[in-house]
Order: C-alpha cells, then sequence, then structure tokens
C-alpha cells in the first residue's frame, strides 16, 4: 500500500526544498502532473532545477514556475511556445541545458537504472556537443552524454492502484515514466485509484516500486497546447492554429 492523498500540498509536504532538481513528466501540456505543479509553486521553494521535455505556456504547467522566478535553470528538449522563457534565457536569468530529445529520454532512463553514462551518435559535432568526452567505436565518433537523476519526480497517470502501479493513457505516457524512474522520491498524480490485483499485469506501464506517494487529483483542465484546425473555406486547404483555450485564460 503506497501512502494516497487527496490533497496536493500535503502529497508534497516535507519534500521540497530551495536548490532540488525536479523531474516534470508531460510533452508540453499533455500529461502534465497540474495540481503538484500548482502545489510545487505554492510551497515557495526556489533555485529549482527542473528536469522536463519543455516548460509548459506562460499562463500553465511549468510555466507558472517561471513567472514566479522559482526556476533557475531548465533541461529541456524544446523551448518554445512559452515568451517568459525565451526572456528570462535571453536576459541572462535562466539556465538552460539544451538536450535532443531522444538523448533526454535516454538520459533519465540510465539514470534511473543506474548508469551513470552513455556514448550517443546525437548531437555530436554539434555547439551542444562542444566541451562533452568524444570516443571513437568501429570508426565512427561519439559523443559521451552523463545520465540524469531528480531529488523529486511528479509524474502524471491515468490509474493507479493501492500498490502504485500504473496505467498512463494513449500519448500521455511521453516522459513520465522514465522521470518515475529517475526520481529518489516519486509522486503520482492520478485520476482513479482501484485495488489491488485489479489491474491487468499485461496493462501497466510503471511498476509500483517506482512510486513513492499517489495523489488522487481532484480536476484536471487537460489544456490542448496549440490546437490546429484544418480550414475548408473555397477550397482552401490551410492548416490555421488556434489558441482559444489560452486566450480565455489570458482574459481571466
Amino acid at each position: 500500500m503506497k501512502p494516497v492523498f487527496d490533497n496536493a500540498e500535503q502529497a508534497l509536504k516535507n519534500l521540497t526544498h530551495d536548490n532540488m532538481t525536479v523531474a516534470a513528466g508531460g510533452f508540453g501540456l499533455c500529461g502534465i502532473p497540474e495540481n503538484l505543479i500548482l502545489a510545487l509553486r505554492d510551497s515557495g521553494a526556489k533555485n529549482l532545477t527542473v528536469i522536463s521535455n519543455n516548460a509548459g505556456i506562460d499562463q500553465f504547467g511549468l510555466g507558472l514556475l517561471l513567472q514566479t522566478r522559482q526556476i533557475k535553470k531548465m533541461i529541456s528538449s524544446y523551448v518554445g511556445e512559452n515568451a517568459t522563457f525565451e526572456k528570462q534565457f535571453l536576459d541572462g536569468d535562466l539556465e538552460l541545458e539544451l538536450t535532443p530529445q531522444g538523448t533526454l529520454a535516454e538520459k533519465l532512463r540510465a539514470g534511473g537504472a543506474g548508469i551513470p553514462a552513455f556514448f550517443t551518435r546525437t548531437g555530436f559535432g554539434t555547439r551542444l556537443a562542444e566541451g562533452k568526452p568524444v570516443q571513437t567505436f568501429d570508426g565512427t565518433d561519439y559523443v559521451m552524454e552523463t545520465s540524469l537523476t531528480a531529488d523529486l519526480a511528479i509524474i502524471k497517470a491515468w490509474k493507479a492502484d493501492q500498490s502504485g502501479n500504473l496505467i498512463f493513457r494513449k500519448t500521455a505516457r511521453n516522459f513520465n515514466a522514465a522521470c518515475a524512474k529517475a526520481g529518489k522520491i516519486t509522486i503520482a498524480e492520478v485520476e482513479e485509484i482501484v485495488e489491488t490485483g485489479s489491474l491487468d499485469p499485461d496493462q501497466i506501464h510503471l511498476p509500483g516500486i517506482y512510486v513513492d506517494r499517489i495523489l488522487l487529483g481532484a480536476s484536471f483542465e487537460k489544456p490542448i497546447e496549440q490546437r490546429t484546425l484544418a480550414v475548408s473555406n473555397a477550397g482552401d486547404s490551410r492548416i490555421k492554429p488556434e489558441r482559444e483555450w489560452m486566450a480565455k485564460r489570458v482574459s481571466q
């Protein structure tokens, strides 16, 4: 049985502090631990290093922690969709360790598996590999990447049993499992908790051994980061992005 909370602040109790490293699951706004991010913001912990594919948007997700300037460094593979991220980086107020997406996933996986480093072709010969060790295997050069671990991992799953076994829903699986394995302490924010033994073992995406606490989320906005529609008026098949949700949120 894992400790279960219905309050995000209580789920984070005694786990947050200044200068900590946090691995946050999600991809854009898909599969992010919405309530835990808010509670982390409200904890007041500062000078955070955050490992995440990206930093949400200005009005939602990890972007909220950028607004309060609680993040000192992002380890990410994508920095678009967030004007606050861009401004703080260009102003020199935010450190950025830009990492190719596949490399980021492998750095988390390796960290969770206890592998300190690995070699990859990705990034070799580019600015991203400057200063990193290089080794030749079978006549091909590879760059060495060190693995990633975190003091705390916050992730989002669809369903959990009481032992912490998790099922992710479709693409919300993304970086969540890798972040969970890389965290020294992992909190899973879920939509539903069922009895142990009621989940089909073949359907479990993440074993409960990687989960320390479970938060039963009260509400989820689940916004679409950028909705794209096909416009077919008068034979026009151009693709038009719409940001109705963001515009509405800003106006509130």
